[in-house]
C-alpha cells in the first residue's frame, strides 16, 4: 500500500524540524571560542532565563504555529500545485518568494518597532524576548506567546497569502526564512557563512538590537534592512577582534550615546 504525506503536512512540520536540526548543529559548533560574538561565560551569566524554558517556550509556539498552518491550508484549499493547481514557474516562485520576504519583512518591522515603543508591549511581552542578552540558535523563536502569533505566526500567513504560493511552495520558502531566522540568533560570525556574505541583516546586525544601546535600533527582521535605512533606525557598526578570543559587534560611538 503506497503512503504520501501531503505538501501541506510537509508545510506545516517541515520547518519546525529543519528549526531543531538547524539550530543543533549551532550548539555543537558553539565551542567555537574564536568566533563567538560573546564568551559562553557571558552567554550563561547574562542571560535571563534558562535554557530548559527557553526550549518548553519555543516547542508552544510552534505548536500554536503548527495549528494555525494546518487551518491556514484547509480554508485555502491549497492543492500543493497538482494538475489543476498552479503551473510550476521558476520565474513565478522567484516573484512569489520575493513578496513573501517583503512582507514579511514590513510586517515584522512594524510589530517589531511597536513593541519597543509601546512601554506595556514591551514590559509585558516582548522582553521575554530580550531577556536572551546573549542570543542562541535555539532561543530564536522563544518569545511571549502572544508575540510569536502576532510577528511570527500571522507575519508568515500574510506573506503565504499575499503571495499566492502553494503548499509546496511554502515548504521551501518556511524552511528557508526559518533557517535565516536561527542564523541570526545563533551567536557565531563563521568564515564563509553565506547569510553574511548576502545579507545586511545578519548574526551581528541583530546582536547589537539585543544590546542595551541598540534597543531602539536594527528592527528589521528577517531578511533585509530597508526599513530601518528608509526610517532612520538603522544602526552601524563594526566587527572587531576581542583579546580573548572571538569577535564583538560595535556600534559607533555617536549612536551609543544617544
Amino acid at each position: 500500500m503506497e503512503f504520501a504525506v501531503s505538501d501541506e503536512l510537509l508545510g506545516t512540520f517541515v520547518p519546525i524540524l529543519v528549526y531543531w536540526m538547524y539550530s543543533g548543529i549551532y550548539v555543537l559548533l558553539g565551542s567555537f571560542e574564536n568566533y563567538r560574538l560573546h564568551s559562553k561565560k557571558d552567554e550563561d551569566e547574562k542571560n535571563l532565563v534558562s535554557k530548559g524554558t527557553v526550549v518548553k517556550g519555543v516547542l508552544f509556539q510552534q505548536t500554536i504555529q503548527a495549528i494555525v498552518a494546518i487551518i491556514l491550508f484547509t480554508v485555502t484549499g491549497d492543492d500543493g500545485g497538482s494538475a489543476t493547481g498552479q503551473q510550476f514557474s521558476l520565474i513565478v516562485l522567484a516573484r512569489q518568494f520575493i513578496t513573501a520576504m517583503l512582507v514579511l519583512d514590513t510586517w515584522q518591522y512594524f510589530m517589531h518597532r511597536y513593541m519597543h515603543h509601546n512601554k506595556f508591549l514591551y514590559r509585558h511581552i516582548h522582553s521575554l524576548h530580550h531577556r536572551l542578552v546573549v542570543p542562541y540558535a535555539f532561543g530564536a523563536l522563544y518569545n511571549h506567546p502572544i508575540e510569536g502569533l502576532l510577528l511570527d505566526t500571522i507575519g508568515g500567513a500574510l506573506s503565504f497569502l499575499l503571495s499566492g504560493m502553494s503548499a509546496r511552495a511554502s515548504i521551501f520558502f518556511f524552511s528557508f526564512a526559518t533557517i535565516k531566522t536561527v542564523d541570526d540568533h545563533c551567536g557565531l560570525w563563521l568564515p564563509g557563512n553565506l547569510f553574511h556574505i548576502f545579507f545586511r541583516n545578519n548574526t551581528a546586525y541583530h546582536d547589537v538590537h539585543h544590546q542595551l544601546y541598540g534597543s531602539k535600533y536594527n528592527f528589521s527582521q528577517p531578511f533585509f534592512v530597508m526599513w530601518d535605512r528608509i526610517l532612520g533606525t538603522y544602526m552601524p557598526y563594526s566587527l572587531e577582534k576581542r583579546a580573548e578570543g572571538g569577535f564583538e559587534a560595535r556600534a559607533a560611538k555617536e549612536y551609543k550615546d544617544d
